[in-house]
């Protein structure tokens, strides 16, 4: 090879490295770009999990939670995934919240774990507050079509959860309690709180706003106050110690201590009100509203020391 054609191979090779890394850096800076890749990723998506439910659901138990699962895992954790390594050039795995937990790790963790069992009484009161709520009037309409789709998203929940096999419990674990911890702290706190903590730099609006849009996701309206506030713990918790795997934690024994409950009910081993778990009133829903508060502060306060 000559020296003139080894120059134009070497500037050809240079030109196309700088075109990779202006498109790379574009996405990282163009947040209408980036809110269009994963709108357009999670459609295609949510599209297909949609088409495997349909297929599946017809055939039984089993395949209905398979569908379940394997839907969840097309929502929620592919499209983020694909998402950071496409428009991340360097660790996209680190940079959507696989990073190691914030010193002191192991005080860190088990004040979030901690803090999904003392903040049970404010979420069951959320709950009943929730519950109480009519919209009535001109959105009359409106409030039956959630009303409806309230009581079918808990005839599908009560049907995965009517397990009395210990087979049946792991299975759950992993369809109920595991896939949608990792899949929703993925999008919800990975990405969404992610960007909008870059987008508003402050993170208290991005952990309420990020809640908030993942508790409207699941689209029951008469659980969005306590989705919300689980939301915001999760997003705060995420946000202190830097990590995905606190708030998918969390969030797994959130998911999970549902699924035990239904499986000793089930078993006859426990008599339990799975739905209002850990309802106390008066001035124990005020004491947990503030060791709650307590916590996040202390955590939040340990972490930057």
């Amino acid at each position: 090879m000559t020296l003139q054609k080894y120059k134009k191979c070497i500037f050809a090779a240079k030109s196309i490295a700088m075109k990779d890394i202006f498109f790379t850096e574009n996405l990282r800076q163009s947040s209408g770009m980036r809110v269009f890749i994963f709108a357009f990723i999670f459609l295609v998506c949510t599209l297909l999990g949609a088409a495997v439910v349909k297929i599946m659901d017809s055939g039984g138990d089993l395949m209905l939670k398979l569908a379940e699962g394997i839907s969840s895992i097309l929502m929620f954790v592919v499209p983020p995934i694909v998402y950071y390594f496409i428009t991340r050039r360097d660790h996209p795995m680190q940079q959507l919240g696989f990073r190691e937990v914030a010193s002191p790790a192991g005080m860190l963790l088990m004040a979030s774990v901690l803090l999904m069992f003392i903040s049970l009484p404010v979420t069951n009161q959320l709950t009943t507050w929730n519950e109480t709520l009519k919209i009535g009037g001109a959105f009359e309409k409106v409030e039956t079509w959630m009303k409806n789709l309230e009581d079918e998203a808990a005839a599908v929940t009560e049907q995965m959860l009517n397990v009395d096999t210990f087979g049946g419990l792991l299975l759950n674990l992993v369809i109920i309690a595991l896939i949608p911890a990792v899949g929703e702290e993925l999008t919800f706190r990975g990405v969404m709180q992610q960007a909008l903590t870059r987008k508003m730099k402050n993170p208290h609006l991005a952990i309420i706003l990020s809640a908030a849009i993942f508790s409207f996701i699941h689209f029951q309206f008469y659980g969005f106050l306590p989705r919300m506030f689980s939301g915001i713990l999760l997003g705060y918790m995420f946000y202190i110690t830097n990590s995905l795997w606190t708030s998918m934690l969390m969030h797994f024994l959130n998911n999970g201590t549902v699924v035990v409950l239904y499986y000793l009910n089930n078993k006859g081993i426990a008599d339990i009100d799975v739905e209002h778990f850990g309802a106390m009133g008066g001035w124990m829903v005020a004491l947990s509203a503030v060791l709650t508060a307590a916590l996040i502060v202390w955590s939040w306060w340990k972490a930057e020391r």
